[in-house]
Parts: structure tokens; C-alpha cells; sequence
């Protein structure tokens, strides 16, 4: 008799996705806000009964409570006129910033009483204000135009177009679906000077750029399908975007042209993220050209004066040359007060720390040795000491983060924590001290204060996973097992299904996102996740997660090994040997039943998986593949594949293994996915009706490469098909999934409307 899912399972895998998961977790720090000219901060932590805000003095080692939260919503409410959970903005010993129906209000905290605040009114979507609070710039017509303190509105531009427009983003970070869902509208792309006086965006040339079309055929409105046309370009295409630097004087209404040669912007422009910054004074702007294919890194400077640039350092390779190996992590280079410049290689193996004159000569390697910097936390010029984090410093596991110092001439290495946590530190301004959020994979959060020397001033919280653990969750397992080459430590997590039996056989599930440019099996806690491991767990599954050979944070040659070689997804090899040897090791692994699931990367490494590996891998899931490199960003083909060579990315696409499926296969993918274009999925499914294989296919109308405002379908649809083929039950009949939150959403309508 077929066996059945039933829909309590269901409703214990709901509870592991974000953000049901989180709310079963407390004592969780949030980020810091530190004082303005002080070293005390406040932040939020999750309590029992919702958000807490906690007022810290390091220098008193003491931590309070910051208000009495339903007092503080009786008094805004009766302030008001409405209830409302106030959204806190900024927390003092004597009063609380609240933001409510669009307002901001002042609450005292000896009498809890409200007033409307006289700050001005934040800027509007699409808007960002000068740091002065003078000026506020929007784009119009493809134009940067700017609104005075009267109200007074003038463009500062003139001969922008629609394929060659200023202060926009790149049309691939636009994310114009998930945009139009949320009604959000992007700031302009710009840095303010300290003073407000000037700023620096740029213009972006995609005229030469080839058009691409995608159809929404079930408008929100109804009527006849919606063809949305921009430009992509892709893999060994000549005509790039190309981004020109500008520096606007909004005093004289100048806008000058900086001579730096364009930026090759693929991916996003520099000024959008962490990739430039402005000298303490204002008058340079610092940023990082990794050239089209990442094999030259160079930190260029421009005077804000004449728009003249000028070459700081520069660094060659014959693979990638990073500012960091995980790249949405801030580069590991800062610029100094006198000139000089902290600035991260790989050049002897590992991840080190080198300084240049401000002439760009090299002066020091600042550390050294067989382990990797992975966070640069502050830079101490006058005692001319820096603060980081460091990887492989820890023999059990060399992903593990430990904080350390050293000098910036290269003496004086210290590691200011000895165990076998990971840690997340962030430091205060000053420098004086540091917030440390230890944890392991099995061991929850705990956040302290330390001082300059490592010793904890004073201990903030304790997660409490006590209600996860009800629900069913436990910790997952950290492991080491051989790589496919016999010789190499992988390391990875193992997750238990709930209610575990060790006299049954377990199906398995790898849920995998390759690199070579993010971890997905960290040796810390986590917290913020999706909780898709979780929840398949809950389903009755083993999850694996695998951070195989040529995946970053540990030495060059071991991220290397993926460099050309993207058609591997972080070394399957690597997967199969280490799921093999768990059921070795575990009698309770069914290895004769896994399956294979992942987004973006991991759909295509899914595919990929039960392509290349018919036997073993038995069930695969690929959402939102990106299955053919060829039809890709250039981003992600040229910089991990390397330039563009037809065989060399040939191999690389799914359709060519398409006769060789013989297991179960679920394609998902949105058809307004303007990131990994739904046009690859569709190539994969022609190659698999031409190969006469029998697959399921679920194109989603109106949905981005996150499946946005379809998130909880997709999800049960996911699940259906595990349980179905990998665990031969049957799922619960008509079980609908409550909507999920969307973070994609919730990133669209939180966009900052100031940048710098």
C-alpha cells in the first residue's frame, strides 16, 4: 500500500521556511546602530513576544533594556489617533525615534508622550537627498534632474536617451519584474560628497547592446500578452554596457566628464555597491575595475575637481583577480588618510593583506601565512594596527572565522579569539571595541562585546532555539569526507528528517548552490536562511549540502579548480563521494534514493547532476536554471568560465547531455526572468523532446527568476515531486501552502534612497 505524506508534515515543513523559522528563535542580535561620537549602540533582538531594542554602554559594560515596547505603542497609538507597531528608527537614553503613517515621531521615554518630529520628510521612491539636505536628485526622462529647498525643479543633464541614460542602474540589476510587483521605484545611482556640494554617477551606453524580449502573458490587468523589451548582453558578445563616471557640481550645475577609461558593467556599476567610496575629505572617489573578464584589478582615483583619474594599484593574473573571494562581500581594500592602500591578493596562495604608497609601491605584506583574511573590521591609522577576520587558522575546520589584529607594517599577528567558533564581528567606529557573534553549525548565537585586545567587556544575548526544537528541528551535522580525488578535505552539513528513527532508511535530497563566488554549507549557525533544508527535513528527508573543490574561502588553488570548469557545479564528483561515504558511515542513508534540487546555479547544477550522474542521482528539481552559459551575463561565464571560447562553453550546456536522463526531472522556471533568461530552460526542454524523454515542466506567468509573488506554490510544487518519486508516498491532498514573505519583494520596497 502506497504510503502517505500527511499534511501535518506539511504544515512542520512551513514552519522551517523564512520567516516562520525565525520567529521560533529568540535572543537573535541585529545589526548595531552606534551613537553619533560615542561607543554605545543600540539594536533589536528577537523576544518571545516580538522585537526588543537594547541599549549597550561598552565602556560601562552595561546593557539595558531601551523602552517598555507596549507602553511605547499605547502612547504612539494614542498620539496618533490609530494602533500601530511603531518602526523604530533611532533609540537614546532619553527618547525613541518612531516612524508611523508616513510620520516621524519623538517618544520620551521619563513620560512616554509623542510629538510629531520637525526632521524633514524622507525622500520619495526614486529620490535621494544630499547629505545637507539641500538638494534632492531623481531621474527623469533619462536625465538627472534636481530639486532645490523651494521646491524648484531643473535638470542637471540634458542629452540622456533611453539606451544611454544617467544614474540608472545596469538593466540587469533593474530587476524590472520584481520592481513593477512591488511598486517600487530605484533611486538614483549616485555619491554625495561629505558637504553635499557635488556628486558622482555615471552614464550608461547600451546602444550597441542586442535587445532581448520577454512576453508577460497574464497581465495583472488582463487583455493581450505584454512584451517587455531591454537590453542583455551575453557571453563573447562585443557591444557591453558600457558606464562613463560623471561628477556633478550642484552649486555651478557643471557636470564633468571623468577621463577613466569605461567601466565594462555586466554585472552592477561600482557606485551601487560597496565597489567605490569617497576620500575622508571628499575630494577623491576610490573604486575597483575588475576589467571585463576579471583578470586585471585596478583601484583607480578621481579628483571630484577636474575629473582626472589616475591608476593607484593594479594587479594582473592568469585566473580571476578578486577583492574578495565571496562576491557580495565588501572588498578587502580600504584607502588611508595618508594615502596609502590596504589591498588583498591571492598572489602567494592565499587570501593576504599588502600596503601600497599612495605612489602605488608596494610597502608591506601585512599577514601572512597558510590561511585566508576574510573581513577587514577597522583600521587603526594612528596606532597603525587593522582588525580582521582570518580563516584556516582553526585545524578542524578551515572555514572557521577568527578575529585577530596585526600591524600595517606587517609585524605583530595576534588572534584575539582561541576556539573553534565561527565569527561574525562588526567594530564600532572608534575602533575601541567589537560586537561578536560566535556560533557553530550545532551551536546557537551567542553576541558579545570585546575590547581592542579580544577580552569581553560585556555579553548581549544567547539564542534560544528551545521552540525550534519543539517543532521538530535539530542541528544539523558538520562533516569532512574525502573529495572524488581521495586526497582533499570537502566539508559539508547533514540534516536529520524530523522524528528520526535510526531503523529506517532515509531518502536524501543534496540541496545545492555551487560556487565558485558563494559557501553554502558555512560552519556557522544559521539564522537567516530560506529554510529549504529545514523544511525538506521536516518533509522526512536527509539534506545534504556540499561545499565541494573549487568553491571559495580557503586557499587559491583549491577556488581555482572551478575556474573553467563551471559545467562541474563546485565538483559533482565531489557530491556523489560525499553522500556515498555518509551512507557508509550512516546505515540510515538510503543512497539508492537521492535527489537534487537548487535555484539559479543550483537548478542548472541539478539538471546537470541527473544528467551526469544517472545512476546516483535518481530525482532532480532545477529552478531558475542557468543552463546554457552562452545565454548568460557575461558576468558568470566570463569571469568563472573565463573569455568566451565555443567548446569551452559548449560543454557547459545541459541540452548536450539531455540523452542521458533516465531518472525524474522538474524544469521550474518564471517567464519574466530577466537573470537567468527563461529562454535557457526552454532550450533544455527541445533537446529533451528531441532525445524523446519524458520530464515535467512548470513555467510560472508573470514570475522573476525568485518566483516572487509564486513563492508558495512553487514550494509545494517542489515538494510534491520529492515525495512523489524520492519517497514513493503521496502528498496531501489539496495542501495549500500559506503565502511567503517575499525577500525579493521585501529588498524592492526597502531600497535606501541614499547610496554613500
Amino acid at each position: 500500500m502506497e504510503q502517505t505524506c500527511a499534511a501535518g508534515d506539511y504544515r512542520r515543513a512551513e514552519q522551517m521556511l523564512r520567516p516562520h523559522r525565525a520567529t521560533l528563535i529568540t535572543g537573535v542580535v541585529g545589526p548595531p546602530t552606534w551613537t553619533a561620537g560615542s561607543d554605545s549602540f543600540w539594536y533589536a533582538t528577537s523576544g518571545p513576544d516580538g522585537a526588543e531594542h537594547v541599549l549597550v554602554d561598552p565602556a560601562a559594560g552595561t546593557r539595558q533594556r531601551a523602552f517598555d515596547r507596549a507602553r511605547l505603542a499605547a502612547a504612539l497609538a494614542g498620539a496618533t489617533g490609530e494602533p500601530s507597531e511603531p518602526s523604530v528608527v533611532d533609540v537614546g537614553n532619553d527618547a525613541v525615534i518612531v516612524e508611523s503613517g508616513g510620520r516621524r515621531w519623538r517618544c520620551s521615554l521619563e513620560d512616554y508622550t509623542c510629538a510629531p518630529t520637525e526632521e524633514p520628510v524622507p525622500v520619495a521612491l526614486g529620490e535621494s537627498r544630499s547629505p545637507d539636505g539641500r538638494w534632492t536628485v531623481f531621474v527623469r526622462d533619462h536625465n538627472l534632474w534636481v530639486r532645490d529647498e523651494t521646491g524648484a525643479e531643473s535638470p542637471l543633464t540634458r542629452d540622456g536617451s533611453a539606451d544611454n541614460a544617467y544614474a540608472t542602474e545596469t538593466t540587469f540589476w533593474q530587476h524590472r519584474s520584481i520592481m513593477r510587483k512591488a511598486g517600487a521605484v530605484a533611486p538614483p545611482v549616485v555619491m554625495w560628497s561629505p558637504d553635499g556640494t557635488k556628486l558622482v554617477t555615471h552614464r550608461i551606453d547600451e546602444r550597441e547592446v542586442e535587445p532581448l524580449h520577454l512576453v508577460e502573458s497574464a497581465p495583472s490587468g488582463g487583455g493581450r500578452p505584454v512584451t517587455h523589451t531591454y537590453r542583455y548582453a551575453m557571453a563573447g558578445e562585443e557591444n557591453q554596457p558600457m558606464l562613463h563616471l560623471v561628477v556633478v557640481d550642484l552649486e555651478r550645475r557643471t557636470v564633468t566628464p571623468s577621463d577613466a577609461e569605461p567601466f565594462y558593467a555586466s554585472f552592477r556599476s561600482p557606485l551601487a555597491w560597496d565597489r567605490a567610496w569617497l576620500s575622508a575629505d571628499g575630494g577623491t572617489l576610490y573604486y575597483l575595475d575588475p576589467g571585463r573578464f576579471y583578470l586585471r584589478l585596478r583601484l583607480i582615483a578621481i579628483d571630484l575637481s577636474t575629473g582626472l583619474s589616475r591608476v593607484v594599484v593594479e594587479e594582473t593574473g592568469r585566473t580571476r583577480v578578486e577583492p574578495n573571494q565571496m562576491i557580495f562581500q565588501p572588498p578587502l581594500v580600504r584607502t588611508l588618510a595618508n594615502g596609502d592602500v590596504l589591498w588583498y591578493s591571492q598572489r602567494d596562495g592565499w587570501g593576504h593583506l599588502y600596503r601600497y604608497s599612495a605612489s602605488g609601491v608596494l610597502v608591506d605584506q601585512v599577514t601572512k601565512g597558510a590561511w585566508a583574511v576574510r573581513e577587514i573590521l577597522h583600521v587603526d591609522e594612528d596606532a597603525g594596527v587593522v582588525f580582521f577576520t582570518a580563516s584556516g587558522l582553526v585545524e578542524e575546520d578551515p572555514y572557521v572565522r577568527q578575529l585577530c589584529r596585526a600591524e600595517l607594517d606587517g609585524s605583530g599577528f595576534t588572534r584575539l579569539t582561541e576556539d573553534l567558533d565561527d565569527h561574525a564581528v562588526q567594530a564600532a567606529p572608534s575602533g575601541r571595541y567589537l560586537v561578536d557573534i560566535a556560533s557553530r553549525s550545532d551551536r546557537p548565537p551567542v553576541a558579545v562585546v570585546r575590547d581592542r585586545s579580544g577580552q569581553v567587556v560585556v555579553e548581549l544575548e544567547r539564542a534560544d532555539v528551545s521552540a525550534l526544537e519543539r517543532a521538530g528541528w535539530t542541528p544539523p551535522e558538520r562533516f569532512t569526507v574525502k573529495a572524488a580525488d581521495g586526497t582533499t578535505d570537502v566539508y559539508g552539513l547533514l540534516w536529520r528528517p524530523h522524528g528520526f528513527d535510526p531503523d529506517r532508511r532515509y531518502p536524501v535530497i543534496d540541496r545545492i548552490y555551487p560556487g565558485p563566488h558563494s559557501q553554502h554549507a558555512p560552519p556557522g549557525f544559521d539564522n537567516t536562511g530560506t529554510g529549504d533544508f529545514e523544511a525538506y527535513a521536516a518533509l522526512g528527508f536527509a539534506v545534504v549540502s556540499v561545499d565541494g573543490r573549487g568553491t571559495p574561502g580557503r586557499d587559491k588553488e583549491f577556488h581555482d579548480l572551478s575556474y573553467g570548469h563551471i559545467d562541474d557545479f563546485g565538483s559533482l564528483d565531489d557530491h556523489v563521494a560525499a553522500i556515498t561515504e555518509l551512507g557508509r558511515r550512516h546505515p540510515w542513508l538510503d543512497t539508492g534514493r537521492v535527489g537534487i534540487t537548487g535555484n539559479s546555479a543550483g537548478g542548472s547544477a541539478s539538471v546537470r547532476a541527473v544528467l551526469a550522474h544517472p545512476d546516483f542521482y535518481r530525482v532532480a528539481v532545477g529552478v531558475s536554471g542557468c543552463h546554457d552559459p552562452r545565454l548568460q551575463l557575461p558576468w558568470w561565464g566570463e569571469v568563472y568560465q573565463g573569455p568566451y571560447e565555443p567548446e569551452l562553453y559548449r560543454r557547459c550546456v545541459n541540452a548536450e547531455l539531455a540523452g542521458n536522463l533516465r531518472g525524474k526531472l522538474l524544469l521550474i522556471h518564471g517567464e519574466l526572468d530577466d537573470n537567468a533568461l527563461p529562454y535557457q530552460t526552454l532550450g533544455l526542454v527541445d533537446a529533451l523532446i528531441e532525445a524523446d524523454k519524458d520530464f515535467e515542466l512548470l513555467i510560472v506567468p508573470g514570475a522573476g527568476h525568485t518566483m516572487f509573488h509564486r513563492e508558495a506554490y512553487v514550494t509545494r510544487r517542489k515538494w510534491d515531486f520529492f515525495v512523489r518519486n524520492l519517497m514513493n508516498a503521496s502528498p496531501p491532498a489539496g495542501y495549500r501552502l500559506s503565502e511567503i514573505p517575499s525577500a525579493s519583494l521585501a529588498w524592492a520596497r526597502s531600497l535606501s534612497p541614499n547610496r554613500g
